[in-house]
């Protein structure tokens, strides 16, 4: 008896060495890296005015000569980019019923598809439903997935072009948006790879011009008014026309100091100057500055910069959604 327990024990160690040194495969990356980012019920309601916006009479004349037969459609990319927005190319066809979508392997977001073009087109997913439903969620999801694809693009490569100039600091995009489409053109940047900025008045308190000039000219005040109801959960960020504004909002508590429409050169000399004082500060060079322009600003004591180009002057990448016929 002992020595079948033992025999018995022997074998099953040998069992689990033998499980312990066998290769596993590995969990494949998901597709959507940040879709958990986007809570369903507020997807759905986004995607539900887009399509009554695109149905306004509630009538769909187009779906009724078409009919609900069950056909299937395939999605093809058809110019070089980064591929962005399926939660939102998914939610639409949710919303219009009785749709069912399967991805290709090859579609992933945040990946670039730089051969892409009209003659050499990536199929990249296949929408199963009743026709009408198909036809009707279609220019929705396009234009969702075209936009979002188009700031990811963009963003990535300007992301790129500071990663290849060993710059540390963040590209950022800002709070000009389009009215309505916000949500997919910030979810476009964090897949290019940029930061979103602050995504709408209550995230963070910015305090610029206007602010300012409207509280009497005193930066001071305008800070340490905005201290009293924000607390310390929400961070104080004042745009700035100057060094010397900047070392104000700095003394006054601000968490970030945006040094607005500066040259250049003088951007990284003040810049530097203001680090040394207020090493903890954050500071965000914007205004103006474009793709192009980006790498002069470039700077150890810079650590954001941020273009309103990214959500405002993106090229749209183009897809196609085609019933098989």
């Amino acid at each position: 008896m002992a020595r079948t327990k033992q025999t018995k024990a022997k074998r099953k160690k040998l069992e689990e060495e033998e499980e312990s040194t066998t290769t596993k495969p590995q969990p494949q990356p998901p597709k959507n890296l940040f879709s958990s980012l986007l809570p369903p019920p507020q997807i759905r309601t986004i995607v539900t005015q887009y399509l009554q916006d695109d149905i306004p009479s509630h009538f769909d004349v187009g779906g009724h000569v078409v009919g609900n037969t069950i056909q299937t459609a395939e999605l093809w990319m058809k110019s070089p980019g980064v591929l962005a927005g399926i939660p939102f190319f998914n939610a639409t066809f949710d919303v219009c019923g009785s749709c069912t979508i399967a991805w290709e392997d090859i579609a992933i977001e945040g990946q670039s598809y730089p051969n892409a073009s009209g003659d050499n087109k990536i199929k990249l997913a296949t929408v199963t439903g009743p026709v009408s439903h198909l036809l009707r969620g279609e220019r929705t999801a396009l234009n969702t997935l075209s936009r979002c694809s188009g700031v990811a693009t963009l963003s990535n490569e300007c992301v790129q072009i500071a990663k290849s100039n060993q710059w540390k600091g963040l590209v950022a995009g800002t709070r000009k948006t389009t009215p309505g489409f916000r949500l997919v053109e910030k979810y476009g940047l964090l897949v290019g790879g940029a930061a979103t900025h602050r995504l709408d008045l209550s995230q963070m308190v910015m305090l610029k011009d206007n602010h300012v000039w409207a509280c009497g000219g005193s930066i001071e005040r305008a800070v340490k008014k905005a201290r009293v109801v924000s607390g310390f959960s929400q961070k104080i960020e004042v745009e700035c026309q100057s060094l010397a504004e900047a070392m104000i909002a700095a003394e006054a508590g601000a968490d970030v100091v945006m040094l607005d429409n500066f040259e250049p050169e003088q951007l990284k000399k003040d810049a530097k100057v203001f680090k040394e004082k207020f090493p903890h500060v954050t500071v965000e060079a914007s205004g103006g500055i474009t793709m192009e322009t980006m790498p002069d600003y470039f700077s150890e004591d810079v650590d954001v910069i941020s273009q309103g180009k990214l959500t405002q002057g993106y090229d749209c990448v183009d897809f196609s959604l085609k019933i098989v016929h």
